[in-house]
């Protein structure tokens, strides 16, 4: 019997020192083949893994990201017209357009990000400045404007075979996939598999480069890019259990297996932590024997594992609740604070109507 203790013990002890050498493990950072690469929690902002994530690279057809939200953000995404002649008249990747075809602007932008058609980038930039290179100054615009100050473009599709000048990086791209996400547009499209578009007379089948929208669990974007100056290049977005995660390789011969393995790593990290939801009773002015019920806003936040043990509160809440007051009014703040810094702020609002 005693010998079958010690046994178990020391089962127990052997469990308890793998457990660790995984854990230890997993924390170290992912090797990954690119050049430059990031992983990102775009709610936080947290940087997850880096490598290399200031180096100025090209970047292919990621290029597109900024073709379609702009093109999007142009406005009126559903009307006709005619593709422009010259434009769709590009080498590299194309959606298959031709003279004639009658398209919309979101037609062009499922051409970008689902076959990243290049046809579909300069007809796009036609429709929405005029010219190529009108549509290629705002995209220089804009990106001053996101604070993408490492990037530069020269065309709106990213073919890069004839400059230099057409550069990001893995940083600046991932800036930009945030903002372009928050467009449910953008992500609705960066999403689909594939689908069958009428050109006016004729339909064209698109099916998304994406592998990962079939081989990773819970991807849902973005864009794929080659040229033979940048190689290959990747950027991904991915949820689990909430969290969302957003995965950028310039130059990486071996993306498709780094990417999941990035997720893999990030979302073990990471725990979606539900804060607020507390009640708190005051006093009205009517007197002691009145009284009003605050309750805080539920919110949440992505944290690595055991930071929640770390999250300090502060209650602010004034000594009387002055009648008349609607459900619903903020009336105080619960601060969060993380290590000294401001986590967020739930507010306290009236559970019910305060009368006269």
């Amino acid at each position: 019997m005693e010998y079958v203790k010690r046994l178990v013990v020391c089962l127990i002890c052997l469990v308890a020192i793998a457990t660790v050498i995984c854990i230890n493990l997993r924390a170290e950072e992912v090797v990954t083949n690119a050049k430059g690469a990031i992983l990102i929690d775009p709610e936080s902002g947290r940087v997850l893994y880096s490598k290399n994530a200031g180096a100025k690279l090209q970047m292919a057809s990621t290029t597109k990201i900024m073709s379609a939200i702009l093109t999007i953000e142009s406005g009126d995404i559903d009307r006709s017209f005619t593709v422009d002649s010259e434009a769709i008249r590009v080498e590299g990747s194309s959606m298959g357009l031709m003279d004639g075809d009658t398209v919309s602007k979101r037609i062009l932008c499922y051409g970008m990000l689902l076959p990243s058609g290049n046809d579909a980038a300069n007809a796009a930039a036609v429709a929405v400045s005029g010219s190529v290179e009108s549509f290629v100054d705002l995209m220089n615009k804009k990106a001053a404007e996101l604070g993408l100050n490492s990037t530069h473009f020269v065309t709106p599709s990213g073919l890069d075979d004839n400059t230099d000048m057409h550069y990001s990086t893995a940083e600046d791209m991932a800036k930009l996939t945030a903002y372009a996400l928050k467009n449910e547009v953008f992500r609705e499209i960066c999403s689909t598999k594939k689908i069958s578009l009428d050109l006016g007379g004729r339909s064209v089948e698109l099916y998304n480069t994406n592998k990962l929208l079939n081989t990773c669990e819970g991807a849902y974007g973005v864009k794929t890019g080659f040229t033979d100056k940048a190689g290959r290049c990747l950027i991904s977005a991915c949820e689990r259990n909430g969290i969302n995660l957003i995965c950028v390789t310039l130059g990486d011969s071996t993306d498709w297996i780094d990417h999941q393995a990035l997720f893999d790593y990030g979302f073990s990290m990471l725990e979606r932590v539900e804060l607020g939801g507390e009640s708190y009773r005051v006093p009205t002015a009517g007197g002691p024997e009145h009284e009003a019920v605050l309750i805080s806003d539920k919110i949440w936040f992505d944290l690595e594992k055991g930071e929640s043990e770390r999250i300090e509160t502060s209650v602010i809440i004034p000594r009387f609740i002055y009648p008349p007051s609607e459900k619903g009014r903020t009336e105080g703040q619960i601060i969060y604070y993380l290590d000294g810094g401001v986590l967020g702020i739930s507010e306290l609002r009236l559970a019910k109507d305060i009368p006269e």
